[in-house]
């Protein structure tokens, strides 16, 4: 019972500790008989006289009693009952389910299922997607306006601030998306927001009662079904084709839905543009139904070939449309900035959930962004990254060719930081195994499975490009290829 624990210390130190934890916790009742000391000893893998110490020491602070011919036993009255040790921490993952907890939260727990990824210290090579070309942001540039925003720090610039966001930062922000994405706003219709996610959340506790119905894109992002479920939302999933989502060919059950979200201007994850047609005849749907569209424009600057599409809300003139953006894909993740551009009447109670969830967000950020937008940074930026990206992409799409042929599908390439690679003669089920030989091998492949609520059509992989160089894309490419021919 007692073994040798990996506590510091001499082997009869750790002994007498384990033993005094075990009597204090009941493991070891009152008036229980010890082993003898040969036995312990055996058992323990020590002498028999370092059992001899640990049963004196025991003896001589009260925890056991000897009687003459008997044995020893643990005290019935123990010395120092108050000193319990506190019950051993309980790892997250180990610990039981909660009682008491909202039906909102319990859903949380439930649906919440992150996709699986490798690590990345592991990989050589990792197409993770949805991470922009980090390594090329100004970096200096912005330093330089973090330490002019600190230098103004002041009393004034400390205090509580407006929900919906500083001033300045929704002006430009309302200036740049009506200048690149034509969307028919102003800085009073701006709520600056954490992410994207925030927003989407936002969103769903403002329009959402549990039961109601939300349209969704089959494949979809998983963000986005996971905060709808979360509120307690029936999904309907909408078919999607090469031209984005089909409202056409959505089911009976969508004319009752309470919102559709859709991502027109890169569908994710297949990464389909949707046609001016299809952008009318979702509004038209809107309209009949009553309904809000939720357009999540989440990396819409990087288009690498044909005429920029404007933004579905440029079309809206019933007011139903309501706009996503996000910082992420255009500078940093840890940004944690995004935007969400209202009809009018969801302002008001839009602000107050924003209010109630976080008073606002960070100002400090804010500001450099501000002047990050209004002094041209941003724009510049984005026309390098846009550059950047397209030789990324073109060194994808080459690679896979080369490496695959036929056997491949691209889906996707003309837009965005990621395309999906088919695999037109293995199942969906195959995917998994790809995923896994792939990481066996240091690179990083991501499923499209987690996407779908029915099952994929076949093996898919999302691929991301923005955030490696050409060299390693092609590296990269060809070391999978190796992986799979040997491996499956």
């Amino acid at each position: 019972m007692f073994i040798r624990s990996d506590q510091a210390g001499p082997i009869y130190q750790q002994l007498y500790r384990r033993m005094r934890e075990a009597i204090l916790r009941g493991e070891l009742q009152p008036g229980a008989r010890l082993p003898a000391t040969r036995t312990l000893a055996e058992d323990a893998g020590v002498s028999r006289n370092t059992i001899l110490l640990v049963y004196d020491q025991l003896r001589a602070e009260g925890y056991v009693e000897g009687h003459v011919g008997a044995g020893t036993f643990v005290a019935r009255e123990l010395p120092d009952d108050v000193l319990r040790p506190a019950p051993r921490t309980v790892r997250v993952d180990d610990a039981p389910p909660p009682l008491g907890i909202s039906a909102y939260a319990n859903r949380a727990r439930i649906i919440l299922s992150p996709v699986a990824a490798p690590s990345a210290a592991n990989l050589r090579y990792d197409f993770r997607y949805g991470l922009p070309g980090v390594a090329e942001f100004p970096r200096d540039i912005w330093r330089r306006l973090l330490a002019r925003q600190a230098k103004r720090f002041s009393a004034e610039t400390s205090r509580y601030a407006d929900p919906a966001g500083l001033p300045r930062l929704r002006q430009v922000i309302a200036d740049y998306l009506r200048r690149a994405r034509a969307v028919d706003c102003d800085e009073s219709r701006v709520i600056v927001v954490n992410g994207s996610q925030q927003a989407l959340d936002l969103i769903a506790r403002t329009l959402i009662d549990p039961g109601d119905r939300v349209l969704v894109e089959e494949p979809h992002y998983l963000g986005a079904r996971e905060v709808f479920q979360a509120a307690g939302a029936r999904l309907v999933p909408c078919p999607v084709d090469d031209d984005g989502l089909d409202i056409e060919r959505a089911p009976k059950a969508a004319g009752q839905a309470r919102l559709a979200y859709a991502t027109p201007s890169h569908q994710f994850p297949t990464g389909a543009v949707m046609p001016l047609a299809r952008r009318l005849a979702l509004l038209a749907w809107a309209r009949k139904s009553g309904a809000y569209v939720v357009e999540d424009d989440y990396d819409s600057e990087f288009r690498y070939g044909g005429r920029p599409v404007e933004a579905v809300q440029a079309l809206d003139t019933t007011g139903q449309v309501i706009y996503v953006g996000t910082m992420s894909k255009t500078l940093f993740p840890a940004l944690r900035i995004g935007f969400l551009v209202l009809p009018p009447p969801l302002m008001k109670p839009v602000l107050a959930i924003k209010h109630l969830s976080d008073r606002h967000t960070a100002t400090l950020q804010q500001s450099i962004l501000a002047d990050f937008i209004g002094e041209g940074y941003f724009e510049r930026h984005v026309r390098r990254a846009r550059t950047q990206n397209a030789r990324r992409r073109a060194a994808l799409l080459e690679a896979l060719a080369r490496v695959f042929g036929d056997s491949v599908a691209v889906q996707g390439s003309n837009a965005g930081l990621h395309l999906v690679a088919w695999f037109r003669d293995r199942p969906a089920t195959d995917t998994a195994r790809i995923v896994d030989t792939a990481a066996a091998g240091g690179i990083g492949v991501y499923p499209i499975n987690p996407y779908y609520l029915s099952e994929p059509p076949s093996a898919g992989l999302l691929l991301g490009y923005a955030a490696m160089s050409e060299r390693e894309i092609d590296a990269g490419i060809r070391l999978l290829g190796r992986l799979l021919e040997r491996g499956m």
